[in-house]
């Protein structure tokens, strides 16, 4: 199975206990996989690169790392206008679009 996970989801994964952290814990056993596009990426990396800056002792540096080896990448098609409430969401409903073109390609 392939996921697409919110930037909190994920996260919160790494840092917190909780369903979250159970879904990161599912993708290291390698009972799931988790896709990306690279925007998705990218935001992962400015939201941890914030977090270590608030809090020295946060490093996510190999997750992301593990996380761009481990994950599917997948490009993201364009929506034709904003679909989720906050647009900044759109990169994950396009993500998991773009994973469900490939896989039907």
């Amino acid at each position: 199975m392939r996921i697409v996970l919110d930037t909190n989801v994920f996260i919160s994964g790494v840092i917190f206990s909780g369903p979250p952290y159970q879904i990161v814990q599912a993708w290291r056993d390698h009972k799931i996989r988790i896709a990306l596009s690279k925007e998705i990426l990218q935001e992962y990396q400015r939201v941890a690169e914030v977090l270590s800056a608030k809090h020295p002792g946060v490093h996510l540096d190999p997750v992301l790392d593990l996380l761009s080896v481990e994950a599917e990448l997948f490009s993201s098609p364009d929506l034709p206008s904003p679909v989720c409430q906050d647009k900044a969401d759109d990169k994950f409903l396009a993500c998991a679009l773009g994973r469900w073109d490939e896989d039907r390609g």
